[in-house]
């Protein structure tokens, strides 16, 4: 991925930076739909992992939709030339602005995570005489056994509608004048490598389907979320994820009705691998236990490891020496503020670049000026 022509190209640029490999997204796009839209599926990206405009203005011409999370990245959706009739709006704690700014744009699919956010969107259509589609979101109590942070579809969690507040909703729909209920919608969490969770997933989904059916709501489509996880580990052999077996789990076990269409909310998978941010060191400092590679990057780049633990690769750049290990850290006043704890890499001095690599997904989108630090530039491939 860093051949010796790109790595002299970024000796001369101020560091930290995000570098983006454009290459790797359009590889990755084309594998999505090749398994995915080619069998109609419909992929909306979850734009909450990447809003970077030149990455968004990629993923539209691909052929994806978009799922958002705020009014404000329904407006930057819009501004990226999607098509409203492309973009879905999830959230547990969609404020009335937010979902006006929906209702406005005429958006394809509010997905309501409550019988109470369907009140106050009824009341909020009825108001700017508008009716919006929606799609309920069901907690299926599925263990996605991935962290903690990122499940969302045990009963434990706060998303989604339970089984037991069904009836009330199938009673409740024909109140709500300015609503058609279109779809049910899923996600289970994520960073999801293991298929067990989605097959689970599709017997819930054909048990609601029925459900839904037997009490007269007939469903246009079913959303099945994301979070398709990547290789943090092995980026450079795994770049780009395993769409075939992702697309085909569904493909096996999933029951439609006739006519129904399938979306998907797909993030981290179209986007982790592309995305490095490039640092250099700064100082090593030899402690008692281990070594310290300090780096000019941050958790205010990078806020993964700081809150989820999460290990991604650091390939440095600028040195072929023996294997050392070291914590390699950044520089802010946190002791979170680490990368990685006793890693081996070879030894680094003053000066040397490092890659910490799959931060195409949650880097800069999740980046902070915590301590005053400007925040990190950009860089393209296309550009070098």
């Amino acid at each position: 991925m860093f051949d010796g022509t790109l790595i002299e190209k970024f000796k001369s640029r101020i560091t930290p930076f995000f570098y983006y490999d454009l290459e790797v997204l359009d590889r990755t796009l084309e594998e999505v739909k090749k398994h995915g839209i080619a069998k109609g599926y419909h992929i909306h990206f979850a734009m909450k992992a990447n809003n970077n405009h030149r990455i968004l203005e990629k993923i539209k011409d691909a052929g994806l939709g978009v799922d958002c999370v705020s009014g404000g990245e329904i407006r930057k959706a819009l501004e990226a030339g999607f098509s409203p009739n492309q973009i879905a709006f999830a959230g547990v704690g969609k404020t009335d602005q937010e979902m006006e700014i929906g209702l406005n744009a005429d958006i394809f699919s509010f997905n309501c995570e409550s019988l109470q956010e369907m009140e106050v969107l009824n009341q909020l259509a009825k108001k700017l005489g508008k009716k919006a589609t929606v799609a309920v979101r069901l907690n299926p109590n599925i263990a996605a056994k991935t962290h903690k942070y990122i499940t969302t579809g045990k009963n434990e969690n706060k998303f989604g509608i339970n089984p037991q507040n069904l009836q009330e909703l199938f009673s409740k729909l024909p109140e709500w004048k300015n609503l058609e209920l279109t779809g049910i919608h899923f996600h289970i969490g994520s960073q999801i490598l293991d298929m067990q969770p989605y097959v689970d997933l599709c017997a819930k989904a054909n048990e609601y389907n029925r459900i839904f059916e037997e009490n007269g709501v007939e469903l246009k489509h079913v959303n099945l979320g994301g979070g398709l996880g990547i290789h943090y580990d092995t980026p450079d052999k795994d770049d780009i994820p395993n769409f075939e077996l992702f697309f085909s789990t569904f493909e096996d076990h999933l029951e439609l009705k006739e006519g129904q269409q399938v979306h998907f909310e797909l993030g981290r998978s179209i986007v982790g691998q592309c995305g490095n941010l490039i640092s250099r060191v700064l100082f090593i400092k030899e402690g008692v236990n281990t070594n310290f590679a300090i780096i000019d990057a941050g958790m205010t780049e990078l806020i993964r490891p700081a809150l989820y633990q999460a290990a991604h690769n650091v390939e440095v750049l600028t040195s072929e020496k023996p294997q050392k290990k070291y914590d390699v850290v950044g520089p802010i006043c946190e002791s979170s503020d680490t990368f990685r704890y006793g890693v081996e890499i070879p030894e680094v001095n003053r000066g040397d670049l490092v890659a910490i690599q799959s931060c195409g997904a949650y880097g800069q989108v999740m980046s902070s000026d915590f301590n005053l630090r400007e925040r990190a530039a950009t860089v393209y491939s296309t550009e070098l």
